[in-house]
């Protein structure tokens, strides 16, 4: 578990490539050996990092407030919300770890890749049943469908990442999510809510 999370917060600090079996220990305050004893190398341990990762945000999203109101699109808008109120403090504790590792090892390591897939596509597809709620409730027709729109709020939370991290600028990353919002609000031809000043 020490390694894991040490790899969780080492990893989205600096890479995968630039983290080493040294860096990990280090973090986890354990030995080479006690490493080596429990992976045969940094490749296993990025796999089980991203089930890891994948296990705990589960967990995290499934107790999330988002899943309250009884309108689903206010749902769907309400996930939203919520990925936007965790992008707070250092980048690297609110950026995803399977996505700044798929960048990396897409083309290296696709064993890890494909744990990395595996958690992007199983996490958005959460989404799928609110979205279709949302498109029947809607009476919401279209050459798109619930999975394709799930499958687009990670692309756009995935690059807002990106450009938070090039940037050095978390306002990046929150406009880029307040657009996701207008275009779910748009493909539900619902006017977006205006906030008055006070």
């Amino acid at each position: 578990m020490r390694l894991l999370e040490a790899a969780r917060d080492v990893i989205r600090r600096q890479g995968f490539a630039a983290t080493s079996v040294h860096d990990l220990c280090a973090e986890a305050g354990v030995t080479k050996g006690a490493f080596f004893h429990h992976f045969r190398s940094k490749e296993e341990l990025g796999v089980a990092a991203a089930e890891f990762w994948a296990e705990t945000t589960a967990a995290l999203f499934a107790n999330a407030p988002y899943h309250g109101p009884a309108d689903p699109l206010e749902r769907v808008l309400a996930y939203v919300d919520f990925r936007k109120s965790i992008m707070a403090g250092d980048l690297a504790q609110w950026t995803c770890l399977v996505g700044t590792m798929a960048q990396e090892v897409y083309g290296s390591h696709p064993q890890i890749c494909e744990a990395c897939a595996d958690s992007i596509f199983d996490h958005a597809a959460t989404l799928e049943p609110d979205i279709a709620a949302a498109m029947v409730a809607y009476g919401i027709e279209g050459d798109w469908t619930a999975a394709s729109l799930a499958r687009h709020t990670q692309a756009v939370l995935q690059g807002a990442f990106i450009l938070a991290k090039a940037s050095g600028d978390r306002g990046v990353a929150l406009e880029t999510v307040d657009h996701l919002k207008r275009y779910i609000e748009l493909l539900f031809q619902r006017p977006a809510k205006t906030e008055r000043a006070p």
